[in-house]
């Protein structure tokens, strides 16, 4: 049965890279004849999806090519922390990739790093678009860089992979032409901008609070990275360093003093419904939060969004108990938190109301900056203090 499933595979591959040129995905051959030619099942064997009560289910990809080969993130690892299970890295979605290898404008015989190996497809793309030898990928976890090697040389694809810190990149390998990284950081490690050519580009997700951030797209100067964000969101997981620093922290303090109730008019998912405002929430002093949801128990739909920062403050917003543009909250703690979405919305008005294009993000050895518009105006907001 296998076997006989095995041998269906191009076909889906080839719906599944029909399907991204159509969106408008995929803009060249030479990315359409990868997707393709790669199967997604040797690469993401096994993948997790969440059940209705939050557990992770398995299932084996080969026996669901219709699933495996669809513009569709795969989970496909998990990692144990306290009681419960959490995902740790992905197969991101096909139709992403390749947008963002489209922006990065690769050509024939560009030297690519990619930071977060991860299950190794994106690796496959682009060893079978440039060749093995110009193909190099590291991620933190040695285990799946092995089993990504493995499946890989299953494939007939060899790509440099090496097993340490991405932070760090690939230095003994560069320059590099182009450099894409499919995990979110919150600064720009200025190894990768080191490892970079001169006219070179960067492709990197930055993210300082959940979906605070968004991809920027950088060039290489002579003493600096810079470029803006891309106009459509997307986000990958953080990047990982070692295994304490992939667990939150949790509140060190209970919330203190008398609840205070009041209403907003900024949407209370400011993280889902306007991300621009979000970031610009956490660039005027939003503290790290984490965010929750209240469920009704009966359907286990969320009634209430949550943010608690590490000092035990606390917001929660209704999301049912509303009247046109308003939504009650209360906030507990020192820190009010939901004044700086506010105060962030106010400011993203009076800026007329922007769009991710007229953000931009410039990088150098010794700061980095996120601007509106021009990189030296008039708002301009550090990222490294």
């Amino acid at each position: 049965m296998t076997t006989t499933i095995d041998l269906k595979w191009p076909a889906h591959a080839r719906r599944l890279a029909d399907q991204l040129q159509q969106a408008g995905d995929i803009r060249s051959a030479a990315w359409h004849s990868a997707v393709a030619a790669t199967p997604r099942h040797v690469l993401v064997p096994r993948a997790y999806d969440q059940d209705h009560t939050g557990a992770w289910i398995g299932w084996d990809t080969a026996d669901h090519l219709d699933r495996v080969y669809a513009a569709q993130t795969l989970v496909t690892a998990l990692e144990s922390r306290g009681d419960y299970e959490a995902s740790i890295s992905s197969s991101t979605t096909p139709g992403l990739m390749l947008r963002m290898l489209d922006q990065l404008d690769v050509h024939d015989g560009h030297k690519m790093l990619e930071i977060g190996t991860g299950s190794g497809y994106n690796a496959a793309l682009l060893s079978h678009r440039l060749g093995d030898d110009l193909v190099h990928s590291v991620d933190v976890d040695a285990e799946l860089v092995g089993l990504a090697r493995e499946r890989l040389a299953t494939i007939g694809l060899h790509p440099t992979l090496a097993a340490q810190d991405g932070a760090d990149g690939l230095p003994d390998h560069a320059p590099y032409d182009r450099i894409i990284a499919t995990c979110a950081v919150p600064t720009v490690p200025w190894a990768w901008a080191e490892q970079l050519r001169h006219g070179g580009l960067a492709l990197i997700d930055i993210k300082r609070n959940f979906n605070a951030g968004n991809l920027a797209l950088l060039h290489r100067h002579q003493d600096c990275l810079q470029g803006r964000f891309t106009a459509r969101w997307a986000s990958f997981m953080a990047m990982r360093h070692n295994q304490a620093d992939d667990v939150q922290a949790p509140a060190t303090h209970q919330p203190g003093g008398e609840p205070r109730s009041r209403a907003t008019d900024v949407s209370p998912r400011p993280w889902e419904d306007n991300r621009v405002v979000w970031f610009l929430a956490d660039l005027i002093g939003m503290p790290s939060v984490t965010i929750g949801y209240v469920l009704d128990p009966a359907n286990r739909q969320p009634t209430a969004a949550t943010l608690t920062a590490a000092d035990g403050s606390t917001v929660e917003i209704s999301l049912t108990d509303t009247s046109i543009g308003s939504w009650p909250l209360v906030e507990h703690g020192p820190t009010p938190l939901w004044p700086i979405v506010e105060r962030a919305h106010e400011l993203w008005r009076d800026l007329g109301s922007p769009g991710w294009s007229r953000l931009g993000l410039t990088v150098t050895a010794d700061t980095q900056w996120v601007w509106i518009d021009e990189p030296h105006g008039k708002h301009q907001w550090s990222l490294t203090n």
